[in-house]
Order: C-alpha cells, then sequence, then structure tokens
C-alpha cells in the first residue's frame, strides 16, 4: 500500500485509479458548463488591442452572471413569499446578499485600471454602456426601484425588453412581503396592498405603524422582525455597490460624461438617493422616542 509520500513523490501526485480519464463521449466538466462559448465570449474591440481591455470586459461579463442568479433568486423569493413559505424566501435572500458582497468587493478589481490605461481604449466603446443592463435595471425594477422610461431603451431587442415588461408589471419583493405581512395579521394599509404595482415604490407614512408594530414585540413577529432586517440588510448592500460603482468612475474618468451619454459621476451619485424598503429605515426614528 502507497503511503502519502509515495503519492507525492518528485513533487508530482498520483492520480488515483479512480478517477475517469477517458472522457470520450462524456458529460464533461467543460461542456456541463458550456466552457467553449463562455470563455470564446471576450471580444476586444480596441486597435491595436489594449492589454487591459480584457479585465474591462470579464468585469462587465462576471457581473451580468451575478445579475442573472440574483434575478433567479428574487424571482423564486417572491413566489415563496406569495405561497407563504417565509423560511425558504430568506434563505434565496441570504444567498442575495453573498452574491451582493461579491459583486461589491469586484469593484476593487476594476480599480486597479489607471486612468492612461483606460483611455487608451475608452474610445473603441461607442455609446455602450452600463446603463443599458437590462438585468441591473430588472434588478432595480424587483426591489421596487422602477421606472417606466427605461423600457424604451430596450425596444429594439424584444428579448431584453420581454426581461424587463415582466419585472415591471410583477409586484416587487417588498410588495410580496407587505402581502404576506397583512396575511399574518399586520395591519398593512389597504392603499399599499392595493397599489398599482408598476409605479416606483414610494413611501408610505401610514405603513410606518405597522412595521413598528413588528419592530417593538419581536417574540411574538420574530421571523417578521428577522425578515425586515434581512431586508435592510439588502438594501444596504445594494447601496454600497452603487457607491463603489460612483466611486470606481470617478477614480477612472473623473467628472468626464458617461459613454452611454449620462453625466457620469453625477447621474451616479442621484441613485443614492433612491430606497427600495422606505419604512424600514424610518421605524428607526419611531422607536424608542
Amino acid at each position: 500500500m502507497g503511503t502519502e509520500a509515495d503519492d507525492t513523490a518528485g513533487n508530482e501526485r498520483r492520480l488515483e485509479d479512480t478517477i475517469v480519464t477517458d472522457l470520450s463521449g462524456r458529460m464533461t466538466y467543460g461542456s456541463y458548463l458550456g466552457l467553449d462559448q463562455l470563455l470564446s465570449a471576450q471580444h476586444p474591440v480596441s486597435v491595436p488591442e489594449h492589454h487591459d481591455e480584457m479585465l474591462f470586459i470579464i468585469q462587465h461579463q462576471t457581473t451580468e452572471l451575478w445579475l442573472k442568479q440574483m434575478l433567479h433568486e428574487l424571482s423564486s423569493a417572491r413566489t415563496l413569499l406569495a405561497s407563504d413559505d417565509l423560511r425558504e424566501a430568506l434563505k434565496r435572500v441570504a444567498r442575495v446578499k453573498r452574491i451582493q458582497d461579491v459583486m461589491t468587493q469586484q469593484w476593487s478589481v476594476l480599480a486597479t485600471l489607471t486612468p492612461t490605461e483606460y483611455a487608451q481604449f475608452r474610445g473603441a466603446l461607442g455609446n455602450s454602456s452600463g446603463f443599458q443592463s437590462v438585468q441591473y435595471r430588472a434588478v432595480e425594477f424587483a426591489l421596487g426601484n422602477k421606472n417606466e422610461r427605461m423600457l424604451s431603451v430596450f425596444r429594439d431587442h424584444p428579448a431584453n425588453l420581454a426581461l424587463l415588461t415582466a419585472e415591471f408589471e410583477r409586484p416587487t419583493l417588498y410588495d410580496e412581503f407587505l402581502r404576506y405581512a397583512s396575511r399574518r395579521g399586520i395591519p398593512i394599509p389597504a392603499e399599499i396592498l392595493e397599489r398599482d404595482v408598476r409605479e416606483p415604490y414610494r413611501p408610505h407614512p401610514s405603513l410606518v405603524p405597522a412595521i413598528r408594530e413588528i419592530y417593538e414585540d419581536p417574540r411574538t413577529h420574530w421571523d417578521l422582525y428577522e425578515a425586515c432586517e434581512d431586508l435592510v440588510d439588502l438594501e444596504d448592500n445594494f447601496q454600497f455597490w452603487r457607491f463603489r460603482h460612483l466611486k470606481t468612475v470617478a477614480r477612472t474618468i473623473g467628472m468626464k460624461p458617461g459613454t452611454g451619454g449620462s453625466s457620469g459621476v453625477g447621474f451616479l451619485q442621484k441613485a443614492l438617493e433612491l430606497t427600495f424598503f422606505p419604512e424600514l429605515y424610518t421605524v428607526r426614528t419611531e422607536i424608542g422616542a
């Protein structure tokens, strides 16, 4: 019987006899993940090709993959809330929060791109811009920051328009949570339960007493109390991402306009004033007052 030392003799690990090495006709790691397509989807457009454009492409492609997973989780969370399964819905929210952590940390990689380096290929990007990310807009819609004018950005791409329209017309995560809380006996005002979900969610002072009831009696409403804090985590994380985005853009292009025509940093700054779950923050002023 060989020893562990024998297995690594000469600084080389011996392959175990049970490892499958004949992959002919079998599903493989690469085929399952579609790696031929995924790893050939990076197409720098700068001429001559600039070394750092690959980083720029991969940064945004990986973000889009995580956004796809976030939408998958947020869709499921809303379906679960609608079927009164709060526990499983919060598991989905917990996963979204971990994804947000990864997405925020990714900005530190792009921040290694200096203004001088970016300037050498920025002009080749044309009008392409993160503003045009349909999945990012869908996540915003799912959380409550709906804007009907955004639909027109995707009018020439039927699949993207269909995706965003579906989110535009669907109740938000907060809508489903408040409906669930109402079914649990929390006095959610009818104006909120019956609101037009195509509208951006706006603060409702009449909801604050109901949220306060949850916070001031956590023993009775522990799962709802925990859910409220999970939603606050979700919004905090989203704002951290927005802020990190803003600071990375400022670090890389200063106060230049964005490639998509926005004012750049100024436009991103305004996003920090948006909120998803306003009453969950307002109630903090009320508690103990």
